[in-house]
């Protein structure tokens, strides 16, 4: 059986997929073994009528043993 932990995090970008790269960046420069990486949460900023950025609440699941 493995153990695997759960961080969450917030991440911004000016698409959802760069918000998401930009979690998975930040949260590599200190963990090792990640495994995914679940949306919970979607926010879009809005100026001038058009989206401007993009907030997601994300939770990075990776092992820390087995």
């Amino acid at each position: 059986m493995s153990v695997v932990k759960v961080i969450e995090l917030l991440a911004e970008g000016s698409t959802m997929e760069d918000a998401v790269e930009s979690a998975l960046a930040e949260a590599s420069k200190t963990i090792r073994n990640i495994k995914s990486v679940y949306i919970e949460d979607i926010q879009a900023l809005v100026e001038n009528n058009k989206v401007s950025k993009y907030r997601l609440n994300v939770k990075v699941s990776f092992v820390v043993g087995t």
